[in-house]
């Protein structure tokens, strides 16, 4: 292969690896931004992965917090007998939705 083609082609990788690098620097900024300010503020200098796990770790908590309080509305429904049936059909859609 002559060696015109072969920078060429390191060239074209390399630039291609960059664009990637590029854009995977972009989507972890913009997965950091969604976090709550706490737990931005303990991320400001780390790592591609351990912004994903504090990301998923995040987003497992979100995940409790919404069946605990699916879990509490049931409840509360369950003990109520006084919620008319289009308001009761109303909530237990939106739990169906939710789980």
């Amino acid at each position: 292969m002559p060696r015109s083609n072969l920078s060429a082609q390191t060239n074209f990788k390399y630039w291609e690896r960059k664009r990637d690098e590029i854009e995977i620097n972009e989507l972890v900024f913009k997965l950091q931004a969604l976090l709550p300010e706490s737990n931005r503020r303990n991320l400001r200098r780390v790592t591609a992965s351990e912004v994903v796990k504090e990301v998923i770790s995040y987003i497992k908590k979100l995940s409790k917090e919404v069946d605990d309080l699916s879990g509490r509305l049931s409840e509360f429904l369950a003990s109520t007998g006084n919620i008319d049936p289009i308001n009761s059909d109303v909530l237990t859609n939106l739990l169906n939705t939710i789980n």
